[in-house]
């Protein structure tokens, strides 16, 4: 079964970089937890291994984690490293929001 959610080459790139300059890291993990100025929110970080309850989404050799309870909100969305004049940061495009913050970071569905 091919999981839902994908990762862009440029977020694959990014994840690649960063896990080599954080020990102990293997993969990035993506979570939707319940908060944030919009209901939910996505939260963003580094693992050492993967949960018995985790999705591997592997993209040219990174991986990322995403737990099985969060993985229904991020169904059809894509991960992506956006570089513009407002900053740089891992932006998710979620076809199942129906409205998020002007942050990017929350939203509901």
């Amino acid at each position: 079964m091919s999981p839902g959610f994908l990762v862009s080459d440029a977020a694959a790139a990014k994840i690649e970089q960063l896990i080599a300059t954080e020990p102990g890291a293997a993969l990035f993990r993506v979570a939707v937890n319940g908060g944030g100025c919009s209901g939910f929110q996505y939260e963003f970080g580094f693992a050492a291994e993967a949960r018995g309850d985790d999705i591997i989404i592997e993209k040219n050799g990174a991986r990322v984690a995403v737990d099985e309870v969060s993985m229904p909100f991020l169904e059809g969305a894509e991960i992506d490293w956006v570089e513009d004049l407002m900053g740089s940061a891992f932006k998710i495009r979620n076809p199942n929001a129906i409205s998020s913050c002007g942050c990017g970071v929350s939203f509901s569905v």
